[in-house]
């Protein structure tokens, strides 16, 4: 849900862009092959995952310690079943996303974790939250 409220505004913010230039959707584009079969090695993948217990996380770190992974972590269900654990998940998370000199940001219910190179832009008032802002 968070995903496609983001596409969403996306989707919005580049419908603007459009008629501010006075342009159409549609009036430039570059046709990409997509019959290829020569598909290459991507260099960066999105991943969804799910944490219900502790020990999820394990595939987590793996794919951040792999640094071509950007997990969209839901802690609904670990969040709803104990907190302590969840704090717990989220310091080693933590541990390992410094490590590796990566970036982790919190939505609603989602974590957005990121491999070192990729970086998360927060706006300023975002970055002006404190811990008391945020609900666990």
């Amino acid at each position: 849900m968070v995903i496609k409220k983001i596409f969403s505004k996306l989707s919005k913010n580049m419908d603007n862009d459009y008629e501010e230039y006075g342009q159409q959707p549609g009036d430039d584009y570059v046709h990409i092959d997509t019959e290829s079969t020569d598909k290459g090695v991507s260099k960066a993948v999105v991943r969804t995952f799910v944490i219900r217990d502790f020990s999820d996380i394990k595939e987590i770190l793996d794919s951040l310690r792999a640094q071509n992974t950007i997990c969209f972590v839901n802690i609904q269900p670990l969040k709803d079943k104990d907190l302590v654990e969840l704090k717990r998940a989220i310091n080693k998370i933590k541990k390992t996303v410094d490590a590796v000199d990566g970036d982790i940001a919190g939505v609603d219910d989602y974590l957005i974790v990121t491999p070192g190179g990729v970086e998360i832009h927060r706006s300023k008032k975002t970055s002006e939250m404190t811990e008391e802002d945020i609900d666990f």
